[in-house]
């Protein structure tokens, strides 16, 4: 039997010396700048940069926004006030409606319910009192509201026997699409009647979510209502995002919730993400919105992120 045999390996000319030579627009893997590392937010995906909004040169058109949630208690009326306020920062003129007869925005305003002699309940149902009665300015700029006080309870009775009753509030609310570039109305904790007008009004919702797994068990009825209404009385109606509140991320539940959140929903839950913060309670009694009262705090600066988010995607939509 013969012995194997290997074949001599192949040989190579050997390289041309580099020395003094000089290669231009070559780097190798070592002298490669590293790439930016992606900032991941707390929903658990990369934060993109919203662009700042463009000035707006004249107004009116507003897209109408309701803040919608069955369960209360979750951040519906904060949000109305900050990100109310924050899209004024950007130039917008800003309209609140308060829609609950528990008047949380009136008095998160620094506004006396209980001295108004006209509100929304006068607006939706007397008929010779019209928006410009109703609207009062506030102490931020560019933010108008429409208050309300405990005469409200009564309206979802009376609207009952109304003729297009679920129209109410779009055909009160007509005047001031020409006037405003966001009407935002902050909605009582309740699938009812009158918050199914205030969907039949807008054009989009913005669902407040606190982290915690109870608030998401009402999140798929609040859709089946949504979508009904889409259905039946308004095709223009969207989700416009839901957004996580009362965050604290020190708390593996919390984190849990919202990672939940994300699983079920994707993109539409907001990127932004709204802390949990003592602040929040302290511009509340003072009566303003917290980008006034603590202008350079983590919550503030949250809702102005949300509000550059909002106008992109209403801008998308």
């Amino acid at each position: 039997m013969s012995e194997p045999t290997f074949e001599a390996p192949p040989t190579f000319p050997a390289p041309e010396s580099t020395v003094g030579a000089t290669v231009t627009g070559i780097r190798t893997a070592a002298e490669a700048e590293p790439a930016a590392p992606v900032e991941i937010g707390p929903t658990g995906r990369p934060l993109p940069e919203f662009p700042e909004p463009a000035p707006v040169s004249s107004h009116g058109g507003a897209v109408v926004i309701t803040m919608c949630n069955q369960k209360g208690g979750v951040g519906k009326t904060t949000t109305a006030i900050n990100l109310g306020a924050a899209l004024a920062e950007h130039g917008r003129r800003v309209l609140l409606v308060d829609f609950d007869p528990q008047a949380s925005l009136t008095v998160g305003l620094g506004i006396n319910p209980n001295a108004l002699n006209l509100t929304v309940y006068n607006l939706l149902m007397e008929r010779d009192v019209g928006l410009d009665d109703v609207v009062l300015p506030t102490s931020v700029t560019g933010v108008d509201l429409v208050p309300s006080n405990i005469d409200f309870a009564g309206a979802e009775m009376q609207l009952i026997n109304e003729v297009a009753r679920e129209q109410v509030l779009a055909q009160a609310l007509r005047p001031a699409v020409d006037a405003y570039d966001v009407i935002l109305i902050d909605c009582q904790p309740s699938l009812g009647l009158l918050t199914v007008n205030a969907l039949a009004a807008s054009n989009g919702v913005i669902v407040p979510l606190e982290c915690e797994y109870f608030a998401l068990r009402g999140v798929a009825l609040l859709k089946g209502t949504i979508d009904k209404v889409q259905e039946r009385l308004n095709p223009r109606l969207q989700v416009l995002g839901l957004l996580g509140t009362m965050y604290d991320g020190r708390t593996l539940h919390n984190r849990e919730v919202l990672r939940t959140l994300v699983d079920g929903w994707g993109d539409a839950v907001f990127h932004t993400v709204i802390r949990r913060t003592v602040k929040f309670s302290e511009a509340t009694v003072a009566g303003e919105p917290l980008t006034e009262y603590s202008s350079g705090s983590v919550g503030a600066e949250a809702y102005r992120q949300l509000a550059k988010e909002v106008l992109a995607r209403c801008h998308a939509g």
